[in-house]
């Protein structure tokens, strides 16, 4: 097998493609001969030592595969060499064979492709979680995203619409405002890279006027820094700010504003959320399926690479200039 491993800490110019020996599956694991790998932005940040978790060296980066059972491991029920599966790994994933437990698959829908099966889980999961679990979104609500053109940003819109709320998707460029509008967001706000003081009135004069007297229910941060406290100045009474990433820095909100706005500060840490409750992330998963085949969700790849190119991948995706996912094939 193949693996394109994280020997020491760095940037994705120090990943090294790497042949190994093929992992045999333990009890209750099964063997996945991996077809596609979904990117996202924690694989820039734990070969870097930046992430929550920190894997032993030298490790894979990669949360997230689709692929083929090859092998079963003892005492595996319910599934069968050849079949079609999902499964999210934590890190490993930049592999071409990998052995993960049972329990941790997801069967892939006959129509999807591994493409789009590899990159469904960590998004989708985490927008899921984070509108569903933490925002308790209702129809009829009003719903910005920040960050929305990227993975899970537009994963969060996507959501959002299915849900029945008014979607506002702030982003960096126009070329990202025409992607949201794309893919359902009823409205743009484009942000500057810079986020001075000036900017940041700027900014929550454009989300009140947007969002209307109501303000805004829900807000989606997935971006962090200077751009959080121009949210929370526009938030409605009784909103939900979600804090789900904050590639732009960790903010320093006033919390003056949330006792003004009688609005919370919500965390999404939807990977801890998975192994707290298993059983509700199962449901999760069963319902983003569903979803997916009533086409009301679907994957927005705008890149694919060679595995073995995934330095190119996660220097893409560390450039903040992906639309929807990146994808690696094996």
């Amino acid at each position: 097998m193949k693996a394109m491993l994280s020997t020491a800490a760095g940037g994705p110019d120090a990943l090294e493609w790497t042949e190994m020996d093929d992992p045999s599956p333990k009890k209750g694991e099964v063997r996945i001969a991996v077809k596609a790998a979904g990117v996202n932005f924690p694989d820039t940040l734990i070969i870097q030592d930046l992430y929550q978790i920190k894997p032993p060296r030298p490790f894979a980066p990669g949360g997230e595969v689709s692929g083929v059972i090859e092998e079963l491991g003892a005492g595996v029920d319910g599934w069968a060499v050849g079949d079609r599966v999902i499964a999210m790994t934590g890190f490993g994933g930049f592999v071409t064979k990998i052995c993960v437990p049972a329990r941790a698959l997801l069967k892939m829908p006959d129509d999807m492709p591994f493409e789009e099966a590899a990159c469904f889980i960590f998004t989708y999961g985490t927008s899921h979680h984070a509108l569903k679990d933490r925002a308790a979104l209702q129809s009829g609500e009003t719903l910005l995203i920040l960050g929305a053109a990227g993975g899970v940003g537009a994963a969060a819109i996507e959501l959002g619409k299915a849900a029945g709320a008014r979607v506002i998707a702030a982003v960096s460029s126009k070329d990202k405002a025409t992607f949201c509008k794309d893919i359902g967001a009823d409205e743009t706000i484009i942000y500057p890279r810079d986020m001075d003081r000036d900017a940041q009135k700027l900014l929550s004069g454009d989300i009140k006027k947007m969002a209307g007297a109501g303000g805004v229910n829900v807000a989606y941060d997935a971006v962090g820094g200077d751009y959080a406290e121009p949210v929370i100045r526009s938030m409605a009474w009784a909103g939900r700010f979600l804090v789900v990433g904050f590639p732009a820095g960790i903010p320093k909100i006033p919390l003056n504003l949330p006792l003004l706005k009688s609005c919370q500060i919500v965390g999404v840490f939807w990977g801890a959320s998975v192994h707290q409750d298993p059983t509700g992330h199962m449901r999760n998963m069963s319902e983003l399926i569903d979803l997916y085949q009533q086409k009301l969700i679907r994957p927005r790849i705008s890149a694919s690479f060679p595995m073995a190119d995934a330095a190119k991948a996660l220097d893409l995706i560390a450039d903040r200039k992906v639309l929807g996912k990146v994808v690696l094939t094996t």
